[in-house]
């Protein structure tokens, strides 16, 4: 295994001023050997306040284990506003597709997961990875940004009735013109240009609430565009895993739960190609 730290815009314009020494990394590991790979780009949660670690190395070494190269984004939080975070994602998709033959990655099968917070980011390239205003930002450009797949774990995704108001005041501010608010609830912003879309939530997530996950998945049906959702009765947010490596004070593990990540690896190999069919077989 191949482990190391980029500085995404290293050489690139990044405005540090807002929160003075954070520089947004991608972790790199890659597994050994020369076979080309689909790749994985985890993107913790946190509301855009903090980025959760429980959400980042456990995901990628499931998804490694899988068969799949992975990265982890380390990406711009409050005060940092928007665009900056979706900035972030998109300059690393490019970054990944730029280095794809050193890496071993097929560029044509790359996702991103993200939980919560993060499945806001996630989400937000899936529907805005076509538009000038990221496309004009140096690093970036819409063919590079564009992500193969998305897998969306008890994402934020509207600004509505449902919000979860925290996030979107650390994004966009506490006084944001209605125009913003609109563009950035992602379900109004689903097309035929979004990527196939996995999602998970639990019915009883009370910080998130799942209409944010049907809200989506009911914009993706009505555009055409390929989905599975998986709905769990119980469980709190923030779930991870839902096993004792992402458990925190002896809370947070569900099996019944915890049987996102195998369905979630099965519908990847299925939606990417079957690139990565045995080293899935072997894990699950």
């Amino acid at each position: 295994m191949i482990c190391k730290q980029i500085d995404i815009w290293s050489g690139l314009p990044y405005d540090e001023r807002p929160n003075p020494g954070f520089r947004p990394r991608l972790d790199v590991s890659l597994r050994d050997g020369e076979k080309t790979r689909g790749a994985v780009v985890v993107i913790p949660g946190g509301g855009y306040f903090f980025t959760s670690e429980r959400e980042g190395e456990p995901i990628a070494t499931q998804f490694s284990a899988a068969g799949f190269q992975t990265f982890v984004l380390w990406y711009s939080v409050a005060p940092h506003r928007h665009p900056q975070p979706l900035a972030d994602l998109a300059r690393a998709i490019c970054l990944i597709r730029e280095n794809a033959a050193q890496w071993h990655v097929d560029p044509d099968r790359i996702a991103v997961i993200g939980f919560s917070a993060g499945g806001h980011l996630a989400a937000s390239l899936g529907v805005h990875w076509d538009k000038p205003w990221l496309a004009e930002l140096p690093g970036i450009t819409a063919s590079g940004a564009k992500p193969n797949a998305l897998m969306l774990s008890y994402p934020v995704i509207t600004s509505g009735p449902h919000a979860h108001r925290g996030s979107f005041e650390n994004l966009l501010g506490e006084y944001t013109p209605v125009d913003l608010l609109q563009l950035m609830s992602l379900e109004t912003q689903v097309g035929t240009h979004t990527p196939p879309t996995f999602l998970w939530h639990t019915v009883a997530d009370d910080l998130v609430p799942v209409e944010n996950s049907l809200l989506f998945a009911q914009a993706l049906q009505e555009a055409g565009v390929p989905f599975e959702l998986h709905l769990y009765p119980d469980g709190n947010h923030g779930l991870a895993l839902a096993n004792e490596e992402t458990s925190w004070d002896g809370i947070g593990m569900d099996p019944h739960v915890a049987s996102w990540m195998k369905l979630c690896t099965e519908w990847l190999s299925t939606c990417l190609g079957d690139g990565n069919a045995k080293e899935m077989a072997l894990h699950i």
